[in-house]
Parts: C-alpha cells; sequence; structure tokens
C-alpha cells in the first residue's frame, strides 16, 4: 500500500520545490502540477502529484495526526 502525503512548499528553483512536511524539508518534483511556494501539494514518492486547498491539505495532516495517535498507544 502506497500513501501520499500533503506538504507546504517553501521555495522553488526550477522543477524542484523544497516542500516542508511537519518541520521535514523534502525535495519534491513539480513537473506534474502548476503550484508555487505557499502552496500545498499531495506527493508521492517525491513527486507532486495534486495541488490541495489548505483546509483540505490541514485535515489531512490531523487525520495523519489521529492515527499516529492511535498507532502509537
Amino acid at each position: 500500500m502506497c500513501v501520499a502525503i500533503p506538504g507546504k512548499i517553501v521555495a522553488v528553483a526550477g522543477a524542484i520545490g523544497k516542500v516542508d512536511f511537519n518541520g521535514n524539508l523534502v525535495d519534491v518534483n513539480l513537473n506534474m502540477v502548476k503550484a508555487g511556494v505557499g502552496d500545498y501539494v499531495l506527493v508521492h514518492a517525491g513527486v507532486a502529484l495534486q495541488v490541495l486547498a489548505k483546509d483540505e491539505a490541514e485535515e489531512m495532516l490531523d487525520l495523519f495526526r489521529q492515527l499516529e495517535e492511535v498507532v502509537n498507544n
């Protein structure tokens, strides 16, 4: 099973975006989306697949946090 994770773009250099995943900055390929600094993107295997609205990204991140709490308890 594969999971795509939302993150926020904090910098862009060409087709590579620096994306913040809960404080972890990761280089992500942006070739499949039209996105810029401040946008939230859904990322799988180092590639941004979709631009997300801020509220949608935050909702997904909250669900991941809840899941982590359940798994760790």
